[in-house]
């Protein structure tokens, strides 16, 4: 084999790491140099994010060992208008549901600081009628239906959705929850205008709990379904290494 060709095959087979390697190059900016190590490994790997608005908390996971691990939970600095889900332009609530942040999704220059478009109104909110525009989770502390985090914290969830994004993954999901959806959380709610939603939502919950593999929601009839992989969710989960880092 050529020396091109076994440097080509290399490259193909590695890439997160070359992706790393060819990043190293560039000088980092304070935010990046502030990493720690253990993250900047994990940099252009698949991210999954999960936001639980009763906490104010966003929580990042990685895709490591086949399993989808906790790197980091940022708390949220703020968001709008309480639990349930948004329902029109200027009723400053922050969304509840599935949605995705795509490469067309990232502001590395917003008036924010940093922010990802969260894509709403997603198909279910298009369905039920449901308006509103840039929505985003992104920097500065400040909200009117937006996820509001801190400068530092927006510049490293930013950077590993960037990475992974350029490194191949097509969108990185972003779940959004009122709450830990567990059944006896969820039973507290059972006179509650939003609890049929809610019931919905808590599917995408589960899978996640049981397979540490991000749920595939579809929407028929105006209601959020699992995709039929979605059945996995009654296997055994997969075993989830331990996490090296704290929440």
């Amino acid at each position: 084999m050529s020396k091109s060709l076994f440097m080509l095959s290399v490259l193909l087979l590695s890439p997160v790491s070359f992706y790393s390697n060819a990043q190293s190059v560039q000088p980092l900016t304070e935010q990046q140099s502030t990493m720690q190590p253990e993250k900047q490994r994990l940099l252009g790997l698949p991210v999954y994010v999960r936001i639980i608005k009763e906490d104010k908390v966003l929580e990042l996971f990685v895709k490591n060992q086949g399993a989808y691990q906790l790197v980091q939970s940022y708390p949220i600095c703020n968001y709008s208008g309480g639990l349930g889900p948004k329902h029109y332009q200027g009723d400053f609530k922050s969304p509840e549901g599935f949605y995705q942040v795509t490469m067309q999704g990232l502001n590395p220059n917003s008036k924010f600081y940093r922010s990802l478009n969260l894509g709403y109104p997603n198909q279910y909110d298009q369905e039920h009628g449901f308006t509103g525009k840039h929505l985003m989770v992104h920097g500065d502390c400040v909200s009117t239906g937006c996820y509001a985090m801190n400068d530092q914290q927006i510049s490293e969830i930013y950077q590993f959705i960037e990475y992974a994004l350029i490194n191949g993954q097509p969108q990185v999901e972003v779940n959004i929850f009122p709450f830990r959806m567990t059944n006896d959380k969820l039973k507290s709610y059972t006179h509650s205008v939003h609890y049929e939603f809610w019931q919905q939502l808590k599917a995408g919950y589960d899978f996640f709990e049981k397979t540490h593999q991000p749920p595939n929601m579809i929407v028929n009839n105006g209601r959020y379904n699992l995709a039929p992989q979605g059945l996995l969710a009654n296997s055994p989960p997969k075993t989830n290494p331990a996490n090296p880092f704290s929440r």
